[in-house]
């Protein structure tokens, strides 16, 4: 039997892909007549990929169905007529949790990293299976571990039956599905109680204390009252250097490439699981050592004297810690940000927050907002505008030659919508 796959390019289909295939099974794929950058990795396992047609689907298939691709696909209709087994990618992913010793990585903000972190550091030690949200998925039968990023949209994370389940924070978000801040603690509580063994959440976040759960739960961070701990944190344009004690004893030092409350916390998470599974601390500094980032989360480039930060960030508070970080980083280079908000519904709920962050740079571009799924309502709807005129410092983002003025800053575009082409474009006129 074929798995084919209906949306293969998208960042979490495309590395299930690539897992089922490493797992050996037989897997295909169709998508939009468009390139995207994932591409690379599908044609890399030989995963053929194929243009939407109802001529593509036949009786000797399972189906696996993109969350973008809509019932009218024509590909879906034939599998529905056809009466053939149509998962979703949540179920398919399902699947795979109740086959290793899954580790799933919730959160509002900082999944993406903290999967990145936790992958690296247990596959080089112990072996460990990966799907992570920027399109990066690995398989062996043999591993132990299955680390997982788990998105609360939609209550998607409630699929999947995790040994351990990680709470990187919990905040307001997707507000076009969640309806306030009690509703996204109600999926939260539900996510916690799914876990085998035991809850292992960041003790910083005031919604992650307030957890009312049957499970095991242990938290991480800085503030003295919780279970693993940071002290001796210190910032430096070099990194991150801190002492972790984990139940009122010292498990190790770490030195690490890192920048921000934000990714200390992400690598706290990752070492806490580590000395639950008693592995050891300077191993895993060594590992974590050589972390490289995640994709699109905070990627830097040079182009002359500025440095170019490409961030996923697109909620007020992640933008906000990707700024923390940028000043901990260069503190003396101006910071530039250009922004494109994202959706809506998240822009007409956090109008004023994006205002407030923005405000802590010294130059803003804003960019039309991405409705993505969205249609605009002109009766009820903001727009960019709305921030633009809020300050003299807020322009709106036109072209790429509008950056070329700056010299010795840090230009970071944010968003999580692919920007390569803007930034791509300024690099090159400015080494021109």
């Amino acid at each position: 039997m074929i798995y084919h796959m209906i949306g293969i390019k998208g960042t979490g289909m495309s590395a299930l892909a690539g897992i089922l295939c490493e797992l050996g099974y037989d897997v295909q794929g169709s998508d939009v007549d468009k390139h995207f950058f994932t591409e690379e990795g599908l044609n890399k396992l030989g995963i053929k990929i194929l243009p939407y047609d109802e001529k593509n689907i036949n009786e000797n298939m399972y189906i696996i169905k993109g969350n973008s691709v809509k019932e009218d696909n024509p590909e879906v209709m034939k599998a529905r007529e056809l009466e053939l087994t149509v998962y979703t990618y949540q179920e398919m992913v399902s699947k795979l949790t109740k086959m290793f010793t899954t580790i799933t990585v919730a959160g509002c903000h900082g999944k993406t990293t903290t999967s990145a972190m936790m992958s690296l550091v247990l596959n080089n030690l112990v072996g460990a299976n990966y799907l992570i949200g920027d399109g990066t998925g690995h398989a062996n039968k043999e591993n132990k571990f299955f680390v997982l990023e788990a998105c609360e949209y939609y209550r998607h994370f409630l699929e999947y039956h995790p040994y351990y389940a990680i709470i990187t924070n919990i905040d307001l978000d997707h507000t076009d599905y969640f309806k306030d801040i009690a509703d996204v603690m109600d999926a939260f509580t539900e996510y916690a109680n799914s876990a085998e063994k035991m809850v292992i959440a960041c003790g910083d976040s005031s919604y992650t204390k307030a957890l009312e759960i049957n499970k095991p739960i242990f938290y991480y961070g800085v503030d003295e009252d919780n279970d693993i701990i940071a002290k001796d944190v210190e910032y430096t344009k070099d990194g991150t250097s801190f002492d972790v004690f984990a139940e009122d004893n010292y498990y190790g030092h770490f030195d690490l490439p890192i920048y921000g409350k934000h990714m200390l916390q992400d690598a706290l998470a990752v070492i806490s699981i580590c000395y639950y599974e008693r592995l050891d601390a300077k191993e895993v500094g060594k590992i974590l050592k050589t972390f490289e980032g995640a994709k699109r989360r905070f990627n830097e480039i040079e182009a002359g004297s500025n440095i170019i930060i490409d961030d996923y960030a697109h909620h007020p508070n992640e933008m906000k810690a990707t700024l923390k970080a940028v000043k901990q980083k260069y503190p003396n280079k101006k910071v530039i940000a250009v922004f494109q908000p994202h959706t809506f519904s998240r822009l007409n709920s956090f109008k004023d927050d994006y205002i407030k962050v923005l405000e802590t740079c010294d130059e803003s571009y804003v960019f039309d907002v991405h409705p993505a799924r969205e249609v605009y309502n002109p009766e009820t709807d903001v727009t960019s505008e709305y921030i633009i005129s809020s300050n003299e410092s807020f322009h709106k983002f036109e072209t790429s030659d509008e950056l070329l003025k700056y010299e010795d800053s840090v230009i970071v575009f944010m968003s999580p919508n692919d920007l390569s082409k803007y930034i791509n474009e300024y690099k090159e006129n400015k080494e021109n």
